[in-house]
């Protein structure tokens, strides 16, 4: 009985990802190219005219009745709570865009023209380039002191940043807390960003694709904080600004260079406290780098 419990637990969680992610049913034997049909329909709208609704996903060949493969499913299946579907954010108004190279131009041409923060946090909200707009509730700017000479990032919010429009804010943003308490700091004495400013849907990692149409943005914002030292929580956002490819048991805890506004900025990177709440034994290297980071603030 207990097995079957978590069975059911599980495909629940896996059904709600999906949804999160925009699948609402299956796919048969004919495939739809939404792209192409994207293209279409953004002609459609240029011309004047209404497209039509996109039509739903094919069902795959009839293999019998509907009671009777509902009896064959359920035969197997553990029973199951119906989901609703989620709806999709306001700004899901605007057509998906295929992300390509003038994509990622318009975003760092955009970013460029940000001269303070807010102004950045504008060039963000006005921009469409990124599909993960579309289905996040809202944007994850940044949190904590935009003069401080510390500065964290992050790969991509989660599901408590998405709802209160805050990075770190949910169990990893607690930890990190933590972690800036035993080192004599908080909030007010450092500033927190993402890559990535939207929650990708079911927490999914971001695609390469969508981290480099966000690159220039958090660049940009970088370059405005211009902090004396960098740190990046995980091995992603390291990899995405430094253009290394270590991985982070390899990476942390090494003193690197980040070009910044006019200087070079200390840069190191340490384990995300996400990894550390799943991986707590680890908590101890992690220690190892914050003290290093506060030797290194003290210091210059």
């Amino acid at each position: 009985m207990q097995q079957n419990s978590i069975e059911t637990r599980q495909l629940e969680a896996l059904l709600d990802f999906y949804l999160e992610a925009g699948v609402d049913s299956f796919p048969g034997d004919d495939r739809v190219d939404w792209f192409e049909l994207t293209r279409q329909q953004a002609a459609l709208r240029q011309q004047g005219q209404e497209p039509r609704p996109a039509a739903q996903a094919p069902s795959g060949p009839d293999t019998g009745s509907a009671d009777a493969r509902d009896t064959r499913h359920s035969q197997f299946a553990p029973p199951v709570k119906t989901i609703p579907a989620q709806p999709i954010a306001p700004s899901s108004g605007q057509p998906a865009v295929i992300p390509d190279r003038e994509i990622v131009g318009a975003a760092r041409g955009l970013a460029a023209t940000a001269a303070t923060l807010d102004d950045l946090r504008s060039c963000l909200e006005a921009f469409d380039g990124c599909n993960l707009k579309l289905t996040a509730k809202k944007l994850v700017f940044a949190d904590g002191n935009p003069d401080a000479r510390l500065m964290f990032v992050g790969e991509a919010p989660g599901r408590d940043e998405d709802f209160q429009g805050k990075p770190f804010v949910g169990r990893s943003g607690q930890l990190l807390d933590s972690m800036l308490t035993a080192i004599g700091l908080d909030r007010s004495s450092a500033y927190i960003a993402n890559v990535v400013p939207w929650r990708p849907p079911g927490n999914r990692t971001p695609t390469p694709q969508e981290t480099e149409i966000c690159k220039p943005f958090i660049q940009r914002q970088i370059e405005l904080v211009n902090p004396d030292v960098l740190v990046f929580l995980g091995a992603a956002s390291a990899k995405t600004l430094l253009g290394v490819q270590d991985g982070i048991r390899k990476m942390r805890g090494r003193w690197m260079q980040y070009p910044g506004n006019g200087k070079q900025i200390a840069a190191i990177a340490t384990y995300h406290p996400a990894y550390l709440l799943r991986s707590p034994l680890e908590k101890r290297l992690s220690w190892r780098d914050f003290l290093s980071i506060r030797e290194k603030l003290t210091s210059q």
